[in-house]
């Protein structure tokens, strides 16, 4: 089986997870969502009463004792933390709110990038998305993307998908998180947000989406040509 690694990276909102689902599909490959780990595991800290911003150490440790994992025999996979389902929870608030100290504690890094490997050595055939995955993560993998989009834009397509879900969405602080967010992500120091130098950037915001996968597929495609 010949391997192909996709990387998607970019800031919150620009559409990686989405984008990356629909890519895997095109090609039939595998999709991983690594921001998925690191909210799940959010969520269970929260779970547990640990407050990320001040008690980083208990997050590790609990990073470094829990099971974390996607079953692969759903699409998109599921995600669990020891036996728990932890996949309905990725996109509430307060996990949202408290994703970022969670990803920038470099013991919770350590741990989740290994387990991304292993991922990719046991599906070798993977589109990845998240904001380190050709910087860090995957830092020799076949094709590169970096997708971005105007905060404004990044924020309206958050509010659209929470409404759409049924929940209230405050349109304002939406936008002020995702700029505090892109902040605090890029100026952490355990594995910022970066444009890899080799990766593909891509600006969304003036695109649909099934523009922005089209032009993706076709990418990988000529990647992949080029190089049988």
């Amino acid at each position: 089986m010949q391997r192909l690694i996709v990387t998607l990276d970019g800031p919150a909102g620009s559409g990686k997870s989405t984008v990356a689902r629909m890519l895997a599909d095109r090609l039939g490959v595998e999709f991983l969502d690594t921001g998925a780990m690191y909210r799940g595991l959010t969520a269970k800290a929260l779970d547990r009463g640990i407050n990320p911003a001040e008690e980083g150490y208990a997050v590790v440790g609990l990073a470094r004792n829990c099971d974390i994992r996607f079953d692969f025999g759903h699409s998109p996979p599921r995600l669990f933390i020891g036996s728990q389902d932890m996949t309905e929870r990725l996109r509430d608030q307060h996990v949202t709110a408290h994703v970022s100290d969670v990803a920038a504690l470099a013991g919770v890094r350590q741990v989740l990038v290994d387990a991304q490997r292993k991922v990719g050595a046991e599906h070798p055939r993977l589109v990845t998305e998240g904001r380190d995955q050709g910087s860090v993560v995957f830092p020799n993998a076949d094709v590169k993307f970096y997708l971005d989009a105007r905060a404004a834009v990044r924020a309206q397509r958050r509010a659209d998908q929470i409404r759409a879900s049924g929940r209230h969405a405050d349109l304002e602080a939406i936008r002020d998180a995702i700029v505090a967010r892109d902040h605090k992500d890029s100026t952490r120091a355990d594995g910022p947000l970066i444009c890899p130098e080799d990766a593909q950037r891509i600006d969304t915001s003036e695109m649909t989406l099934d523009e922005v996968v089209d032009l993706l597929e076709r990418r990988v495609r000529e990647a992949v040509e080029a190089t049988a």
